[in-house]
């Protein structure tokens, strides 16, 4: 019996665990440290870019940290269900800190404490004595609650047979800062959950809602994909095309969606966009035609950054601006095969198109590949000075660069900072799913004085382009250097080459065993070449030429090996009905530095890894905006708390709140009165004490002390 009854002692009664709990949740450290919580996640949200696409932190952090973050959603760290459970929490303790502390504040408040005992008042620090020997008590309480009065101080009389107590306070409104601070924090909480993404999880966790993970038509979306159109709340995105409409918006929620049905359809007039002379936006704006559904009303507005449009509790914000759509022409430039072989594509931005038809003038690697077009850039700006890039164009370019980019050829007044025109950004798939990426300039770009076409590749998006310089014909064209690459890869051509070489090289006594050797040599350096760049031939070296004696055989390679493509070029030009190049003067130096770069690019295709290049030959530019849309029924309740807080802290910081208590009582043998003054302060402060002697002069001063 003794042990069961240490047992049931021994447990804690079910009131008292309550009353812990509530003791635990209401106390001011639990409040704190739920507030400490947060700031470390907002930390970690400020660090780590949100809700991005999961392939971008896997490239980022690697598979295995990808995984350890995501375990902990760091990656929308705001709509984690840990931080919206601290952010409860939090409402909570904050709220029961409030209830219980407010009533003890505003009775604190209301209370005069006029039962203080005179003993008390003579332990104050700041406390004083004053005598009258010709005034009664009575007098000089009322002369001291005039002073008292005209200072500012609310008070009161309490009278206990011949002595009288005088209490007076002033600046109690300083413990409301303490309450508007705190309800603040309740308030912007409940705003900030009321605001994120809790709304639309409970409709995933209890509503049977589930997000989207592939891409169909919103008229294909079923219910379990759609949200309410009275969804409290709600963050989605729209991306609407120039003549385009939408009435729909899509609301990520981690890699899926859900469809938000908006009660208005958005229609994008027109879309306008300046330009910084550095190619950054300076301005962009879209006209837009808003139709209400319930009443069929019509009406335009204007959306700017920072000017969005308001109606029917819903807010459109001007996010950024995309492709809508473009139209792309192109020329496919195959790079395959001994003889040159072009052929048109089309295609939209965003959209796939088989690369070319059945017929792929024998070149079967074409076959099997798809184009993805991934963006569109009409146009593109580079820093001029300094000769930077295209720092000598030609008038020539910038006319080319006026006619196809239109008013955008000049974004700004800036010289050092020109237009070098549009780009085209697609990806070649091949029949095993495997695709690079690719980004062409439309218009040659001047560089080391050669113009040259500028075509990127990569391998993922997490990679910088590394571009091949492909030089441009007088026609502004890659025409001449296909004819060149399909000449070097033409057996019959590049023999013709190395004889023609070799006779305009032959010695002056006329030796033809040299001038076959000659001949030799430079059909071997063509044929070496030709199988796989400068690469080749340094390979080639490497195996037949003692290491000592590489560099100068290298040298000799090369120099051998650049009037050999001097005359491969003159080749492929009488093939293509081109006149003979100018052999001295200016133009015997550009054409020269036309073969150094083509040399140049052929080695570099060896190494690209597509059997095609894709040129813009003509384009129709088509704008989006991206909009942001969203319900956000707790701004207001942010607003309200920031206005609170701001009271609660100024209160807390600027309002001093002061207690005066004087007892008055009659003089020795029952003549005149004698006064006994005590002050208080929440913070005694230099300031306070100042204020106490200014005080004790006054009442010291007063007409009834200073009789007898």
């Amino acid at each position: 019996m003794m042990t069961t009854a240490s047992s049931a002692a021994s447990r804690p009664a079910p009131r008292r665990l309550g009353a812990d709990l509530f003791e635990l949740l209401g106390s001011m450290r639990f409040a704190v440290s739920l507030l400490v919580f947060i700031c470390l996640a907002s930390v970690v949200g400020t660090v780590v870019v949100q809700n991005q696409p999961s392939n971008n932190y896997v490239n980022q952090f690697g598979p295995f940290w990808y995984e350890v973050f995501d375990v902990f959603s760091l990656y929308h760290v705001y709509n984690a269900w840990w931080f919206l459970l601290i952010m409860g929490f939090l409402v909570v303790s904050t709220s029961l800190c409030i209830l219980r502390t407010s009533p003890k504040m505003i009775r604190d408040m209301r209370s005069f404490r006029e039962h203080v005992r005179e003993a008390s008042l003579r332990a104050f620090h700041h406390h004083a004595e004053f005598s009258s020997a010709a005034a009664r008590p009575a007098e000089v309480a009322d002369e001291v609650a005039g002073l008292l009065r005209r200072r500012g101080y609310a008070l009161r009389i309490k009278s206990s047979g011949e002595a009288s107590l005088v209490a007076a306070k002033t600046g109690s409104g300083n413990r409301l800062g303490y309450i508007f601070a705190h309800t603040a924090i309740v308030i912007v909480c409940i705003g900030g959950l009321l605001d994120s993404e809790l709304p639309i999880r409970l409709q995933i966790w209890f509503g049977g809602k589930q997000p989207l993970f592939e891409n169909m038509a919103i008229a294909d979306v079923p219910a379990s994909g759609r949200l309410g159109p009275g969804n409290p709340s709600f963050r989605g995105n729209v991306l609407v095309p120039e003549g385009g409409q939408t009435r729909n918006a899509i609301v990520m929620v981690d890699d899926g969606a859900l469809v938000q049905p908006l009660p208005f359809t958005l229609e994008l007039k027109k879309f306008v966009v300046e330009y910084y002379s550095t190619g950054m936006p300076r301005l962009f704006a879209s006209e837009v035609e808003v139709t209400d559904h319930g009443t069929g009303e019509r009406f335009p507005a204007t959306i700017k950054v920072n000017e969005p449009l308001r109606y029917k509790g819903i807010t459109v914000y001007q996010s950024s601006f995309d492709d809508g759509g473009s139209s792309l022409e192109l020329t496919g430039y195959a790079l395959r095969g001994s003889q040159p072989y072009t052929f048109p594509v089309s295609g939209t931005v965003g959209g796939t198109a088989r690369l070319v038809a059945d017929d792929a003038g024998g070149n079967e690697a074409l076959k099997d590949l798809s184009v993805e077009f991934s963006g569109f850039r009409p146009i593109n700006v580079e820093n001029f000075a300094g000769g930077g890039v295209g720092a000598a164009q030609p008038k020539a370019l910038r006319e080319q660069v006026a006619a196809v980019a239109g008013s955008a050829a000049r974004p700004g007044q800036n010289d050092a900072f020109r237009n070098v025109g549009p780009s085209v950004q697609y990806k070649l798939r091949d029949a095993s799913g495997q695709a690079h990426e690719f980004h062409n300039y439309m218009l040659p770009i001047e560089l080391d004085g050669v113009p040259v076409f500028l075509t990127g590749v990569r391998a993922s998006p997490d990679e910088d382009f590394r571009y091949v310089r492909m030089p441009a014909d007088a026609d502004r064209s890659l025409k001449e250097f296909m004819a060149l690459r399909a000449a070097l890869q033409d057996p019959q051509a590049r023999a013709l080459a190395a004889r023609r070489f070799a006779a305009a090289n032959r010695p002056a006594a006329g030796d033809d065993e040299l001038t076959a050797q000659l001949r030799e040599s430079a059909e071997r350096a063509l044929d070496t070449f030709a199988g796989g760049g400068l690469q080749s031939i340094a390979r080639f070296l490497e195996s037949n030429v003692p290491a000592a004696e590489q560099q100068r055989a290298a040298d000799v390679v090369v120099k051998l090996l650049g009037g050999a493509m001097a005359e491969l070029r003159a080749v492929a030009r009488e093939r293509s009905g081109l006149p003979p190049l100018p052999t001295d003067g200016e133009g015997a130096a550009e054409a020269a530095a036309w073969n150094q770069a083509a040399v140049a690019a052929l080695s570099d295709l060896f190494l690209y890894p597509a059997p095609v290049v894709l040129g813009l030959k003509d384009f129709r530019h088509v704008q989006a905006s991206v909009f942001q849309v969203s319900r956000t029924p707790g701004k207001n309740a942010v607003y309200l708390g920031c206005v609170l807080l701001i009271l609660g802290v100024f209160s807390m910081l600027y309002i001093r709140e002061r207690r005066v208590w004087l007892w008055i009582k009659p003089g020795a043998g029952g003549q005149g009165a004698h006064s006994l003054m005590a002050m208080t302060s929440q913070r005694r402060t230099l300031d306070f004490n100042q204020e106490f002697e200014r005080l004790k002069a006054d009442i010291a001063a007063l007409p009834l002390h200073q009789k007898g």
